[in-house]
């Protein structure tokens, strides 16, 4: 129990110095909430037809959602459009090979024909029973047989490489149409990010500065009083477990981003979104991983939450559209969402759908 009231000293003391450095920062405990001293209290009823604060903010964290789980789609989009764009190239450069292997073959082919053209079209056989030199027969039939077998093995070579080429060609088109497909979903995909976030950028401009202050208050208090939930429910037995060495340099890297901003689809270096930065850590300490937060979730393995180290990923909501790195202490480093900057917040502070190890 003097542990567990040590860890929620611990991050509410972390969280509080990253919001006195970013005004911005979300999701992070920073204090215990005390008395609302603004004009209105933040859960006053609001005026009539006017949706209220708590409601303004549940709209915006919807919207934000969707966003994010658009922002994972496009992501996969991207990162199969790119696999596909590389075997296009490795394709295109096998037909490439094969047509220059069958042009080869075919020169070859065409030699012998002529070779046996100037002999009046006599197979080698036939030549030698004329020759009337029983010598020359006899080492004449080893030679006839070579070029037996070199013509049999040259058609073989034509006929496969032919093959080759044919499988090459409906790969290609195959990986084209994929690609197609791909850029489809990835153009909708934008095009869905930029509705949500347009959307939640509208509602918070409609808010007066205070309400604005205020809006950014009650997200620091819903965070802090689901992170401190979490931390008393005992869900996290051990806080300070050692990170294994590659852990440590995720988390170095992970840290060492924090305050630069969130931006959808980007992976550094001068922004992130959510998977971009675990990816991106995990990548700079040796250990490439997927790079879409429910990729990472389907692929890696999953541990459970009481047993997580630094560097392990915690996967946040029913859909794993969003992932921070644990860095220990209760706490994680993650890119929340548009409007923020990359910052430390409870692990506890969103819900949590599971636990991951890239390095297990």
């Amino acid at each position: 129990m003097y542990r567990r009231h040590c860890a929620a000293a611990a991050i509410t003391l972390v969280c509080a110095l990253a919001v006195l450095a970013s005004p911005v920062q979300a999701f992070a405990a920073p204090t215990p909430p005390g008395p609302d001293t603004s004009s209105v209290p933040s859960g006053a009823p609001a005026e009539p037809g006017k949706k209220s604060l708590e409601e303004v903010r549940e709209e915006i964290d919807a919207l934000y959602l969707k966003a994010g789980a658009a922002t994972d789609a496009y992501n996969l989009a991207e990162e199969k459009a790119k696999k596909q764009s590389g075997e296009l190239v490795e394709l295109a450069q096998a037909i490439v090979e094969g047509q220059a292997k069958i042009a080869d073959l075919k020169s070859r082919a065409g030699a012998q024909a002529r070779e046996q053209y100037r002999n009046a079209g006599l197979p080698p056989g036939a030549r030698l029973m004329l020759s009337g030199d029983p010598q020359l027969f006899l080492d004449g039939v080893s030679r006839a047989r070579q070029g037996q077998q070199a013509t049999k093995g040259l058609l073989g070579a034509l006929t496969r490489t032919q093959n080759d080429l044919e499988t090459y060609t409906k790969d290609a088109s195959t990986n084209w149409t994929k690609l197609e497909a791909n850029r489809v979903k990835q153009a909708k995909a934008k095009k869905k990010i930029n509705a949500q976030i347009a959307a939640a950028e509208k509602l918070e401009s409609q808010l007066e500065k205070e309400e604005r202050a205020r809006l950014l208050k009650m997200e620091q208090e819903a965070a802090y009083q689901a992170q401190n939930a979490w931390l008393s429910s005992g869900a996290l037995k051990e806080i300070n477990r050692e990170a294994s060495p590659n852990g440590k340099k995720a988390v170095a890297f992970a840290t060492a981003q924090i305050g630069k901003p969130y931006k959808w689809g980007a992976e550094g270096p001068k922004s992130y979104d959510c998977s971009g930065l675990t990816s991106q850590a995990w990548a700079a300490a040796g250990r490439p991983i997927p790079r879409t937060s429910q990729e990472q979730w389907r692929l890696l393995p999953h541990i459970a939450i009481k047993d997580m180290r630094p560097g392990d990923l915690v996967i946040y909501h029913g859909d794993a559209t969003h992932v921070g790195m644990y860095v220990g202490d209760g706490a994680i480093v993650h890119a929340p969402r548009p409007g923020r900057n990359v910052t430390l917040a409870g692990a506890g502070s969103m819900q949590i759908l599971g636990v991951v190890r890239p390095d297990a």
